[in-house]
């Protein structure tokens, strides 16, 4: 596990999985050690692209140690069923899934629509037409884990229908992680290094859970809700932004979660993360 307080960034990303190559739904933000408010990072162009966003990852991770969090799955289920897909042929770990997952799909700017809507089409919830949804409500070891400890309703993946679902955003991540892989550690997929970047899983309702948001309210919309929040995770005042909109609050706020929570060694070792779950699943930050 990392030494205590070894990175001098912190970076948390709201990620997206919609279709094109421009992404309103993008944001990322930044901070440094100390308790400075994270800074929402300015993308090239208008919006970010997936591989823009990949392409500064990578230059970023190379400047200075830097812990880097995405808010999508990191992999699909597979403990629960020994495989991620039952009946298809699938790689068996995480890091080859990803691999997989890129070959396979075509789509513009790292996307992975084709992924749930051609290729692998019958193991997704798209609507009632699909048939029983609980069908497909199939989840991580480290979801169970969080649910069962009243962290919220089930997510899964394979839930491709509605505003809140995560499946094209993961599936997108996997082709991005299949990049970034080879040049930072991503965890616990490999084991954090003394030193350098790394690069964590991150699920920004934790942050705003610890900021003392209620459940179901976690999202932050005005300026004196977010530095109330920021307050709490030992940031100072944020500098003010042109839009308080769910994804660039949400970037900002779990930047300086990840700041605060990053030098405790149990972040880091999960009780319930077995080595199997470390290969092929994934963990979510924040989840003990």
């Amino acid at each position: 596990m990392p030494r205590n307080n070894r990175f001098s960034r912190f970076v948390a990303i709201d990620w997206s999985g919609a279709k094109g190559s421009r992404h309103k739904g993008i944001a990322v933000a930044l901070c440094t050690s100390g308790a400075a408010a994270p800074e929402i990072v300015v993308p090239p162009e208008k919006y970010w692209s997936r591989q823009a966003i990949a392409d500064w990852v990578i230059v970023q991770g190379q400047t200075s140690p830097t812990l880097f969090g995405f808010d999508f799955s990191f992999a699909p289920p597979r403990v629960e069923r020994q495989t991620y897909l039952p009946g298809d042929n699938t790689p068996d770990d995480a890091r080859a899934f990803w691999t997989y997952v890129d070959q396979v799909c075509q789509d513009d700017d790292l996307g992975a629509a084709s992924f749930l809507e051609q290729h692998h089409r019958r193991h997704f919830y798209f609507g009632k037409a699909d048939g029983v949804k609980a069908d497909y409500m199939h989840l991580r070891r480290c979801e169970a884990h969080y649910n069962a400890g009243g962290g919220g309703k089930p997510s899964t993946v394979f839930d491709a229908i509605g505003a809140a679902q995560v499946a094209k955003a993961s599936f997108a991540g996997m082709r991005l992680l299949h990049r970034l892989g080879q040049h930072i550690p991503i965890w616990p997929f490999d084991p954090v290094p003394d030193a350098g970047s790394a690069i964590v899983e991150i699920y920004t309702s934790i942050a705003a859970r610890a900021a003392g948001r209620p459940k179901g309210r976690s999202k932050i919309r005005d300026a004196a809700t977010l530095d109330a929040a920021l307050a709490t995770v030992g940031s100072a005042h944020h500098t003010p932004i042109t839009a308080y909109d769910d994804h660039t609050t949400d970037a900002i706020l779990t930047a300086a979660w990840l700041r605060q929570h990053a030098p405790n060694p149990l972040y880091w070792s999960p009780a319930s993360m077995t080595a199997e779950i470390a290969q092929t699943e994934g963990w979510t930050f924040g989840v003990l």
